[in-house]
């Protein structure tokens, strides 16, 4: 079978082109290759659209924390908030958040903090269950053409009475290329998602760390000092 794939695979980039022969082994896959197909697709869709949104949520958080802190020294909390409206992504909103709860002490902009904080964590990890859900869909429905390729594989080989390689063939082919197409899928999926949730991981240090520096700034601004 390797070498079949191989030999197929050089002589396609010769001719016709791989994509053609990806429909062609599609094709010869079966009925599960489809599913295994939509998982793939509505896997991408979630990935590719989580990595727009985390890139747009993306921002250089230490000018952003110069700005407020600037912001805070010049004009006051009115300012700073200014600032934080202007400014997209899940650490403006909190300390947006931390600001407008910031008249009524520190503990006040803390829990406001710490809320919005769980919020925007909701947002950014918004799809990753159902991307998480394709990932193990994926080789599932691979293994269960794979089981049904071979069932019938052996369903010929009782029909016929005897062992025959054109008889089981077909079968093991189904059977081999539903399960290459499920773990590939997987694959792809799986770097997928690790790489969303790293991007989330470092949002989610960044309003942790950026939230302290918030919150020893308006301690200091209540102690009428400047904020450094």
């Amino acid at each position: 079978m390797t070498l079949s794939i191989g030999t197929l695979l050089m002589q396609a980039s010769a001719t016709d082109g791989f994509f053609n022969v990806l429909v062609l082994y599609f094709n010869q896959g079966g009925a599960f290759m489809w599913p295994t197909l939509v998982c793939v697709v509505l896997g991408l869709a979630i990935f590719l659209e989580r990595v727009i949104t985390l890139n747009r949520a993306d921002i250089n958080t230490r000018a952003f924390i110069l700005q407020v802190k600037d912001a805070l020294n010049t004009g006051g909390v009115s300012a700073a908030e200014e600032v934080c409206a202007r400014t997209r992504g899940p650490v403006a909103s909190v300390f947006q958040a931390g600001l407008m709860r910031s008249d009524e002490g520190i503990e006040a902009a803390e829990k406001a903090i710490q809320a919005y904080g769980s919020i925007e964590m909701s947002f950014l990890e918004r799809g990753l269950v159902w991307l998480s859900l394709f990932i193990s869909l994926a080789p599932m429905f691979g293994f269960l053409g794979t089981v049904i390729g071979m069932v019938e594989a052996f369903d010929a080989i009782e029909a016929a009475g005897d062992i025959s390689p054109s008889l089981v063939a077909g079968g093991i082919k189904v059977a081999l290329l539903t399960t290459v197409a499920g773990l590939m899928g997987a694959i792809l999926l799986q770097v997928g998602y690790n790489y969303v949730v790293s991007k989330i991981d470092r949002l989610i240090v960044d309003m942790e760390e950026s939230s302290i520096v918030l919150i020893d700034s308006i301690a200091l601004m209540k102690q009428g000092k400047t904020v450094a």
